[in-house]
């Protein structure tokens, strides 16, 4: 028997050991050690967690659902209405959300290049959302901006005025927020809160209110004078379609945000707000500054409606390369006139 490196004869217990541990290059295969921290679990814990697993309840995947599985194995769209129809889809329902999407995206791509026109050309673009309570206008102004530069746009949404504006002309709290030379402005509400929603809930007097009236059509007269282009939207809604969504509103803790005091009035106001309203068309309607009605119970219909109002009436280059019409569709979106069939 060979000496070790010391020369002197392996123990007996170092020989047995040796003939004990397996050879590390047995073969192709090399063993390796396993360290401490990954050791093999006891027998006591493999145990549990398979009790573990025989009492947890398996969870069945909802017939809604479609697995991955499922979608792979398609290969045409006739198989894919198929797979629908048997997990009690709506197949119209989802066409209608794809088409909507697929519009949604060729107009905010539309709206990317109308905004660097404006930025090129030094336009000026004031777009005022106006509306009942949950008309759906904060939510058209977040799909209108939601790929625009920011550096060249601003949604302007002013709190209530504070005791110094109260002091100041009417007007004046928003001339600071008119759009720049290669701007859009965003107004979520505007200098029409005095002409519907302060004369209902009392805030300004009737001699502010009949003042404010004689002024507006010449102020908006002298900002298109000198530029301006200036679009005015009024999302319309039922009083059906406004509770059902102050009711989501109020179930819904990530919307809850959006209630505000007058909310609460809004529906024992309605015809209150009707008749302002009214007042409103009647007198601040003009030929340079019309008023676009916005069929609003259907919110996608209405965001992607007035996207095609706003782009067809700016003649921005690129225009003719659209993937999708840029005409909005007459039965939702409208210029204001006296015999028109209002829902609000």
């Amino acid at each position: 028997m060979s000496s070790d490196t010391n020369g002197s004869e392996p123990r007996g217990d170092q020989v047995a050991a040796d003939r004990e541990t397996p050879d590390k290059t047995v073969g192709t295969a090399e063993i390796v050690s396993a360290p401490n921290e990954f050791s093999v679990p006891s027998q006591e814990a493999v145990v549990a967690v398979q009790r573990v697993l025989r009492e947890t309840p398996t969870i069945a995947i909802p017939d809604e659902v479609l697995t991955e599985e499922e979608i792979s194995d398609l290969h045409s769209s006739r198989e894919f209405i198929q797979l629908l129809r048997s997990h009690d889809m709506k197949v119209g329902k989802i066409k209608r959300a794809v088409k909507y999407e697929y519009d949604l995206e060729c107009l905010q791509i539309e709206l990317v290049k109308m905004q660097r026109w404006c930025q090129q050309t030094g336009q000026r673009i004031a777009i005022i959302f106006e509306g009942r309570d949950a008309a759906g206008k904060g939510g058209t102004i977040r799909r209108f901006i939601e790929h625009l530069n920011p550096r060249a746009m601003r949604i302007v949404a002013l709190p209530k005025p504070t005791e110094e504006e109260r002091g100041q002309w009417y007007f004046q709290r928003y001339i600071g927020h008119l759009p720049n030379t290669g701007e859009i402005v965003f107004f979520d509400r505007s200098w029409y809160n005095r002409a519907v929603v302060e004369p209902v809930n009392g805030f300004c007097t009737p001699e502010q209110y009949e003042q404010y009236m004689r002024q507006v059509p010449e102020f908006e007269h002298m900002l298109v004078e000198d530029g301006v282009t200036l679009i005015k939207f009024w999302f319309s809604i039922s009083k059906d379609v406004q509770r059902a969504r102050f009711k989501s509103r109020r179930n819904n803790p990530l919307k809850q945000w959006k209630l505000s005091p007058l909310d609460k009035k809004a529906q024992e106001l309605w015809d209150d707000y009707s008749q302002y309203k009214e007042r409103m068309f009647g007198r601040t309607h003009t030929s340079y500054s019309p008023w676009i009605i916005v069929q609003a119970n259907n919110k996608r219909r209405a965001r992607l409606e007035s996207m095609r109002y706003v782009l067809s009436n700016l003649n921005y280059k690129g225009q003719e390369d659209a993937l999708t019409t840029l005409i909005p569709d007459p039965n939702v979106v409208m210029r204001f006139h006296r015999s028109a069939i209002n829902v609000d």
